[in-house]
């Protein structure tokens, strides 16, 4: 925008000259003008016009897929980049596919959209892989969502230069904004790793699996029942890299959403790094069981949870950041762990998430905590800058129940502005299985160099300052090989060229968040030549 404005200025001021010849002065004491002939100026080169984007042509027609019913041809959609032609996928890919990249051609999900059909619980084959390549962007509307069968595989691969975009249809028509949310589904992958809850049978309770050894569960927010988990925690759902997705988080039903990204018994040989997930109306991004592993994610404007962790989900997730809307957004960890409502009875596989060189900015005045965990759960935070924008409403952490106070791994090198009475909070219940704000604080401030009234220095929202420069860092790579080599410093973003080389290439800029990136705003689409 500084550059349109900057241009509409320049260009009024030759509109101006542009009607003068030699130069008018009016001398007082003289009968009229004098009239100063100033020498023709020396002829300069004719510049070279600055080129103006090309508004986008539709393309000719949709590319051949092998599997039953194949694209659809649905015309073509005209927004502020130009008009582009809609490919529509069938509601299942039942044969390995690739969407390829076209200028001029969009890809539509016509409502839920399946990768093969769900393979079993005991399976070990890869039915159907979907390849999408970089550049492609896939729109949709209303509940539409891409759903990844257990058994198949998404290989979702964008580049720096060309990032997959996953959006609505409001954005392709330019009429979402900086504050819309919830214009459809989102990206579901289903896997064949463990779960801690059984769609029957209950919680397992011990590591061996013998109250269900085939406990499995059902996906939150789908139509239909599609079951997901298995006994293999190496399975591989694909891969997911350099993607946007924005403007996701449907509401099925009260309390059944679906988010940006939804995960559900994924294993580790699932690969997912550089991921941006945009205004989720729901969680930014939620994991149901199963091993997690992403670097480089970026959760900006979630209207609930940033990060919600949960069915016994085994999570590490190295250099993250969140950066909350103002008006919306509760914690930015919510992490949980079934247990008994009476009895204590923490589950199997325990909920374990772990997160290192990550910064948050809260800035949501509906949030009352930053981290809240649960449950039983286990909790482990390395080289962390907590920003509370609003100090006086909003704690640091909370941490519910004894059995999660217990299973805390450790808060190492993290800074929270905490002020003095908004540090660390219990439950604040009776009976002894319940924590007070006493025990958390002590128990959160166990590790080392962790200060919760700290004074916050960040520059640009996420970057460094002298104040963050200045901490010890701690060595996370003892509790996972995924967070090596050990880094020097705390936070996601060291100093300004660390946010250009990390996130600045492939992300999209808002009023939340902005990264610097050339691909633009997370209000447009981008447009490759």
């Amino acid at each position: 925008m500084k550059n349109i404005q900057r241009t509409l200025v320049l260009g009024c001021s030759l509109l101006a000259l542009a009607g003068c010849g030699a130069d008018e002065i009016v001398s007082p004491g003289t009968s009229g003008d004098i009239i100063i002939n100033n020498p023709p100026p020396s002829p300069t080169p004719t510049p070279t016009p600055t080129p103006t984007q090309a508004l986008v042509t539709p393309a000719a027609g949709c590319p051949t897929i092998n599997s039953t019913g194949g694209l659809t041809d649905s015309s073509t959609i005209s927004g502020p980049t130009g008009t582009w032609r809609v490919c529509t996928l069938p509601a299942t890919f039942n044969q390995s596919d690739t969407l390829p990249y076209i200028p001029g051609l969009l890809y539509a999900l016509g409502g839920q959209t399946f990768v093969g059909t769900d393979q079993g619980f005991s399976s070990t084959n890869t039915a159907v892989t979907l390849t999408v390549e970089p550049g492609v962007i896939v729109f949709a509307q209303g509940s539409s969502a891409l759903v990844v069968n257990r058994g198949n595989r998404l290989a979702a691969n964008g580049t720096a230069a060309r990032p997959i975009v996953w959006t609505s249809r409001d954005n392709v028509i330019g009429v979402a904004t900086d504050n819309s949310q919830q214009q459809w589904g989102g990206i579901v992958l289903l896997g064949r790793a463990r779960v801690s809850d059984c769609s029957t049978g209950g919680v397992n309770t011990d590591n061996t699996f013998s109250q269900n050894p085939t406990c499995q569960q059902n996906l939150e927010g789908a139509a239909t029942t599609i079951p997901y988990g298995g006994a293999n925690d190496a399975d591989s759902s694909g891969s997911f890299t350099f993607n946007q997705i924005r403007f996701s988080g449907f509401e099925l039903a009260p309390g059944n959403e679906l988010q940006s990204l939804t995960t559900g018994g994924i294993g580790s040989g699932t690969t997912i790094t550089n991921l941006q997930s945009f205004n989720s109306s729901d969680d930014g991004v939620e994991f149901f069981g199963g091993t997690v592993r992403i670097r480089n994610l970026a959760v900006i404007g979630a209207s609930d949870d940033s990060l919600d962790v949960d069915t016994g989900s085994q999570a590490d997730l190295d250099t993250v950041i969140v950066v909350q809307r103002a008006s919306t957004g509760d914690a930015n960890i919510e992490l949980d762990s079934p247990n008994g409502v009476s009895t204590p009875i923490v589950a199997r596989p325990q909920t374990r998430l772990q997160v290192n060189n990550f910064t948050f900015v809260e800035r949501s005045s509906v949030s009352a905590q930053m981290v809240r965990a649960r449950g039983g759960a286990g909790l482990s935070l390395t080289n962390g800058v907590m920003d509370k924008i609003d100090s006086d409403a909003t704690f640091c952490f909370r941490i519910d129940e004894q059995e999660t106070l217990d299973a805390l791994i450790g808060i190492d090198s993290v800074v929270c502005d905490g002020s003095t009475n908004r540090q660390a909070r219990g439950d604040r219940g009776s009976g002894a299985n319940n924590t007070t704000d006493a025990e958390v604080l002590a128990g959160v401030t166990a590790g080392t160099n962790v200060n919760l009234a700290f004074a916050i220095t960040l520059t640009g929202t996420v970057v460094n300052g002298m104040g963050e420069t200045g901490v010890t860092t701690f060595d996370a790579t003892g509790r996972s090989s995924f967070f090596a080599p050990a880094r020097t410093f705390v936070g996601a973003i060291q100093n300004t060229a660390a946010l250009t080389t990390i996130f600045g290439s492939w992300t999209c800029n808002s009023s939340t968040m902005d990264f610097g990136s050339t691909n633009g705003a997370c209000t447009t689409l981008p447009v490759y030549t």
